[in-house]
């Protein structure tokens, strides 16, 4: 049995999941990490899979989240909206400051369980995943810092500034095609690391979910009618063909997807005064799951320790 991680992208709905993985944590009384062979994480759910990577419990990312919210999004919201006209909704420096204070100098190489981190490179619009050194031909990304991993894969583009790499690449959210990277995840299972699709138990997390609302009589028009919604049109098909890859090569059974569904608008991006509501949420959902997840995961066996191609100079 190889067992999968995906968390979605979501902002400081990111809350959801790791509040979720923190409770399921209370009952099994282990980090959730060590009961995972491969982690994939896009955006705010990339910035959680390093941090898991890196040894860090459920809780003590859930707390960072917490302490880390406020002080990125918060301010006088029409100055916001004048600054997104020309420049990105929110510096970055206060999230580069938090990761700084938290992860430190330590290398993407130096996670304790393989890790696949979606970004985009804006120079050349190739797609840019970030992986751990679980190949031989895996021979760069090892040696780059968790922190600019990080800042990289959470780079939402009006939100935050692109994030420049210690080489001049321009890199920003993966959310731009991999919004949720289960797919990824599984195709790389299979694909790189050569495990059989049937061995594969996958659990996905999702940073809620809104149910497309377009009216009908609004089908046929253009700017006016999909301009607040065209994102949502993008993601919400994103998501869609993400889990129907995964779902095509392994068997549907072995993948169990949690994101709960929500009213229009409940939670934002950057809504850091629902962190509480969004805290509460993932709870509730870890208690209602957890029994699938034992008979899904089998929290008796944790994974064998990961051993990279490459070692850290």
């Amino acid at each position: 049995m190889k067992r999968i991680l995906s968390i979605d992208g979501g902002g400081i709905k990111g809350v959801f999941p790791i509040s979720f993985l923190a409770a399921v944590e209370n009952v099994i009384e282990c980090n959730i990490s060590d009961y995972f062979d491969l982690i994939a994480g896009t955006s705010t759910g990339g910035i959680i899979a390093v941090g898991l990577g890196m040894g860090f419990s459920a809780k003590d990312i859930l707390a960072f989240y917490e302490k880390l919210g406020p002080n990125i999004f918060k301010g006088n919201r029409f100055l916001r909206l004048i600054r997104q006209l020309g420049f990105s909704k929110y510096s970055s420096e206060p999230l580069k400051k938090a990761l700084e204070e938290k992860f430190g100098s330590r290398l993407l190489g130096e996670s304790k369980t393989r890790l696949i981190i979606t970004s985009q490179n804006l120079e050349t619009g190739e797609v840019y995943v970030f992986k751990t050194a679980h190949h031989p031909r895996f021979e760069v990304d090892y040696r780059k810092k968790a922190v600019d991993v990080a800042l990289a894969t959470a780079a939402a583009p009006t939100y935050f500034p692109t994030h420049k790499s210690a080489v001049g690449e321009p890199l920003v959210d993966g959310g731009t095609y991999a919004v949720n990277p289960t797919g990824m995840a599984v195709v790389e299972a299979i694909s790189v690391l050569g495990w059989k699709a049937e061995e594969l138990k996958v659990l996905s997390l999702g940073c809620t979910f809104e149910p497309l609302n377009i009216h009908k009589r609004k089908l046929s028009l253009g700017i006016a009618a999909y301009a607040n919604r065209i994102i949502d049109v993008f993601m919400l098909g994103q998501s869609s063909l993400s889990m129907g890859t995964a779902s095509l090569i392994c068997e549907k059974e072995n993948i169990l997807r949690i994101s709960p569904v929500v009213g229009k608008g409940r939670f934002g991006l950057d809504s850091y005064k629902e962190i509480e509501s969004l805290k509460g949420l993932g709870s509730s959902e870890a208690r209602k799951a957890i029994p699938k997840l034992r008979d899904l995961l089998d929290f008796s066996v944790k994974t064998d320790y990961f051993e990279p191609f490459h070692k850290i100079l």
